[in-house]
């Protein structure tokens, strides 16, 4: 079995953009429908937080992971719920993991709305793309679908 992939965040992602991202959706401002998602540890049980997008399609809502099979993945699968929080607004979730013969749309959507921001994770393919290139990136894009308890 191959290594889940994950593409870590460069220095500029994760000492500035996160953190400027984190703060100003702390502070109750959503960027393009960031969140902060906090997640239980699945070593530790403490909580971790990091900011998100949150993607609304068709009346669902879905956190996916454009880098991969990140710790905030490792910590929500074993999990299964958490919170997400947008300034005071705290709002708990259960997930399900999106089987990768359902993502196709779902990471079309995506990356209609975010491949500025994210773009470079997903090895040249675009929200115009064919659906067979997306089923071949689907296994290294977790996807949670998202509801209230």
């Amino acid at each position: 079995m191959t290594e889940p992939r994950y593409v870590q965040p460069g220095w500029f992602t994760r000492n500035v953009f996160n953190r400027a991202v984190a703060r100003l959706t702390r502070l109750g401002i959503s960027v393009y429908g960031s969140r902060v998602l906090v997640v239980r540890g699945r070593s530790s049980g403490l909580p971790r937080s990091v900011p998100v997008n949150l993607l609304t399609y068709e009346g669902d809502r879905y956190l996916v992971a454009p880098r991969g099979t990140t710790q905030w993945v490792r910590n929500l699968r074993p999990a299964g719920e958490g919170e997400l929080r947008l300034g005071r607004r705290t709002e708990s979730f259960t997930a399900a993991e999106v089987a990768d013969e359902d993502k196709t749309e779902i990471l079309r959507f995506y990356l209609k709305r975010w491949a500025w921001e994210v773009g470079a994770f997903f090895d040249g393919v675009g929200a115009s793309a064919t659906d067979d290139e997306l089923r071949r990136i689907a296994p290294d894009h977790p996807i949670f679908r998202l509801t209230r308890p």
